[in-house]
């Protein structure tokens, strides 16, 4: 076997030990920066939403690629570019087998999901949406769904419309069928709701608008920490996450695209690698997917991208789902027995979000003090105006949850929670 071929097989489809049972103290043992202590108390770290915490495996995966593959990729013949190259290339057919999507030219790399929805919109939106026509969202969107289709319809003299949102904070599908028509080109959803952790129907979503020949990109940023994809199974025609909430490195993401849109698209920017040949008079294009990854990319960002979902493969999506749930019920049965607590975001099916408000208490004096006890959540809108609108309020404080979090964790956010209290008493 070729030394090549050897790296080939240890990239793709090597992973590391089985880690037996599900034990959330062993698995937090691979997370060096869980041990430490915030104004004199165990960190307790509930800000999963934002950004997860990274497993050994992702600082030693990209440690490894500066200390022995550093090289940029694709150009070179020496055997540095040439391994560099390989585990660029590996990495994004681990990608591919983790949505499922259909050939590893799907997959083009990104810095994250805004970028990712933000080339969709310039591309595929600026050929495809004409004066008149419509873009639909939902009123749960993060802001990076919403603005990008703003700029494209002031741009374009097309209309943004919004599909409507229930108290428990799930959508009302009845009301976003009726949304849909004749002049709907683009549908860009959620996912899951960063601010409210509902889990929207996603199937049914992408057959109601397809049935208006409209293009489906998904927003699925804070849902592949937590629920098994299949961009196949759903049908959606993009898809787009950010390594930083999955466990890997900040900076980098992923554009999940049918094929034949892809190729389609015009170029999102010019530059490196993004063409097959450059003369003065014309410039001819490089195929799907280099054709959207103009310049040098982030190698080692693509490597620790694909170090975290082998971790997250190996844990198992489906005893991630089960612990964070038990988690979340743990936290949300707690917090509904507090008097004057109230919970935004209580749909049926939900992920490891918890947003809630307290009476008489701004959500940021509850983080300052949760944070005096060591304890991390996130205070204030998160991205998300329009829901905080929809709720009459101007913030929330949310806890989230990862698959190293643990009972005793949710434990010490309540009796944090009673500590605000005695201090606004």
């Amino acid at each position: 076997m070729t030394v090549a071929a050897k790296h080939q097989a240890l990239d793709v489809t090597t992973a590391q030990a089985p880690l037996g049972a599900y034990d959330p103290q062993k698995i937090r043992a691979n997370f060096p920066i869980l041990f430490q202590q915030v104004n004199g108390k165990p960190l307790v770290y509930l800000d999963n939403a934002a950004t997860t915490q990274k497993p050994r495996a992702v600082i030693d995966a990209i440690t490894r690629y500066y200390e022995a593959d550093n090289a940029n990729i694709h150009r070179g013949v020496h055997y540095l570019s040439q391994h560099a190259t390989q585990r660029y290339e590996n990495s994004r057919e681990t990608v591919r087998r983790f949505l499922n999507a259909a050939e590893p030219s799907e997959i083009v790399f990104v810095r994250g999901a805004t970028e990712g929805i933000n080339l969709i919109a310039q591309t595929l939106g600026r050929t495809r949406v004409r004066a008149g026509d419509e873009v639909l969202i939902t009123a749960m969107e993060h802001h990076s769904n919403i603005v990008p289709w703003q700029i494209l319809c002031e741009e374009k003299g097309a209309m943004l419309r919004v599909a409507p949102i229930n108290d428990a904070g799930e959508l009302i599908l009845d009301e976003f069928a009726r949304l849909l028509g004749p002049r709907t080109k683009i549908v860009a959803v959620p996912h899951v709701s960063n601010a409210l952790g509902t889990i929207n129907p996603l199937r049914q979503m992408v057959e109601l608008a397809h049935r208006h020949n409209a293009v489906v990109v998904v927003d699925g940023a804070q849902a592949v920490p937590h629920l098994a994809v299949d961009v196949r199974a759903l049908d959606c025609d993009f898809y787009v996450f950010s390594g930083h909430k999955l466990y890997g490195p900040t900076g980098i993401g992923v554009l999940y695209g049918k094929s034949a849109l892809l190729n389609a698209m015009p170029p999102y920017q010019g530059g490196g690698d993004m063409i097959l040949s450059v003369t003065f008079e014309k410039t001819t294009y490089n195929k799907i997917p280099h054709k959207f990854e103009a310049g040098t990319p982030d190698v080692s960002g693509v490597i620790g991208l694909a170090a975290a979902i082998n971790y997250v493969n190996e844990l198992g999506l489906d005893r991630i789902e089960a612990h964070e749930r038990d988690l979340l019920r743990q936290a949300t049965e707690s917090l509904s027995t507090i008097p004057g607590i109230r919970l935004i975001g209580t749909a049926k099916e939900k992920a490891s979000v918890l947003s809630f408000v307290m009476d008489g208490i701004h959500p940021h004096d509850i983080g300052t003090i949760l944070d005096q006890e060591g304890i991390a959540i996130r205070t204030g809108h998160h991205c998300a105006q329009p829901v905080m609108e929809r709720f009459g309020i101007p913030a929330t404080a949310r806890a989230s949850f990862a698959f190293y979090n643990t009972r005793e964790e949710v434990n010490a956010l309540i009796k944090g929670i009673d500590r605000v209290r005695e201090v606004f008493a």
